[in-house]
């Protein structure tokens, strides 16, 4: 039975924080100076305490793409023309895109999803080679009104919701997020204003590479699209159905669904993390299950990692999406998980640990 966007926001709960007591007593006692693996051991902890398992698997894995276009387009916010979120679609399902490569070397499955992609992808969808949740061809241009209806956005993140269900229901233990859609800065940009109460300018970035006046633009059209539509930051609802995408919304509820099934969720850039800030403001514990893939180019995703209180795990100048910053750190993560499961302690080793270090200073 389809899960609803209710019965999953009262179903996730923080993670138990004694189990993250009991996975740092495992790691301060591994066979190695204290602290010495820094973050990994920070990642080890949060997988131990939301799996409930000093044994965290999390080998299986799947970055879902969720693909959307955008009716503020028209308004010159891209370098790049709205034909291309299907185009790159194609070149995702033929595995010639960055994603397809870099997932193939963290081990970890693509599936692309079809949210809102403005072009007929049936064939497609017919041949399994993606899965169709299409909400409608593309938002509405959010200078002349909503991006979406709160139903649509309802939709939307139960499409994220039940896809979660979906693979986690097939054994996928770790999940990614990714996007493709053009435009699509410039609804995460706005949403991330609504959130934060910072101006535009300031969280705005260059998306795929805009000039001088068409970044003025953009930030314009930001400005005017919060002005006429006045989201309500308190209600992450209707942020995401008057300034989002089909495709941050499906991030969102994707992330609400691997909160609920208690499985983490690795967060690519900005589009990413403008879903995370929506599924924190739907359901705060929801961050419990999030992990931060890296620091993206773009001004505004330091903002939304201080917003969701998540550190990043790379730093690499990466600002291309589709999940391919999720791909590159699913591995990382993979090795956290081995440090606390497989790592044997001073104890199981047979090392002499740490001395008593006021003993030693009288000594």
């Amino acid at each position: 039975m389809r899960l609803s966007m209710e019965k999953v926001l009262a179903g996730i709960r923080p993670v138990d924080r004694a189990w993250r007591l009991k996975a740092r007593e495992r790691l301060n006692d591994l066979a190695i100076p204290r602290n010495s693996l820094g973050y990994l051991l920070d990642l080890a902890e949060q997988l131990a305490a939301i799996k409930e398992s000093l044994n965290p698997s999390v080998a299986r894995k799947m970055v879902v793409t969720m693909a959307g276009d955008h009716g503020v387009v028209a308004e010159g916010v891209s370098a790049f023309p709205q034909e291309v979120t299907r185009q790159m679609v194609s070149n995702f399902v033929a595995g010639g895109a960055a994603i397809n490569v870099l997932a193939e070397m963290a081990g970890a499955g693509v599936t692309v999803v079809d949210m809102g992609v403005a072009a007929d992808l049936s064939a497609l969808a017919e041949k399994q080679k993606i899965l169709s949740y299409k909400i409608a061809y593309g938002t509405q241009n959010i200078v002349k009104g909503p991006a979406m209806t709160r139903k649509q956005a309802v939709q939307a993140l139960e499409a994220g919701i039940e896809i979660a269900d979906l693979f986690v229901t097939n054994g996928i233990e770790m999940l990614g997020t990714g996007d493709m859609g053009i435009g699509n800065t410039t609804p995460s940009s706005a949403i991330l204003a609504v959130f934060s109460g910072r101006p535009p300018r300031q969280v705005t970035g260059r998306g795929t590479g805009i000039s001088d006046s068409a970044f003025d633009n953009k930030v314009t059209v930001i400005e005017k699209a919060i002005a006429l539509n006045k989201p309500d930051p308190r209600d992450a609802l209707d942020v995401l159905s008057k300034v989002g995408g089909f495709e941050i919304s499906g991030i969102a509820g994707l992330i609400l669904g691997a909160a609920y099934h208690r499985i983490p969720v690795v967060i690519d850039g900005l589009i990413s993390s403008a879903g995370a800030l929506a599924a924190k403001n739907l359901a705060p514990s929801a961050v419990d299950y999030m992990i931060a893939a890296h620091q993206s180019v773009e001004p505004g995703h330091q903002y939304m990692l201080e917003a969701l209180g998540l550190k990043p795990i790379l730093n690499l100048d990466l600002r291309l999406g589709e999940g391919t910053g999720a791909a590159l750190a699913m591995h990382i993560v993979e090795t956290s998980s081995r440090v606390i499961s497989k790592m044997l302690t001073f104890a199981d080793a047979g090392v002499t640990g740490p001395q008593n270090q006021e003993r030693m200073a009288h000594a």
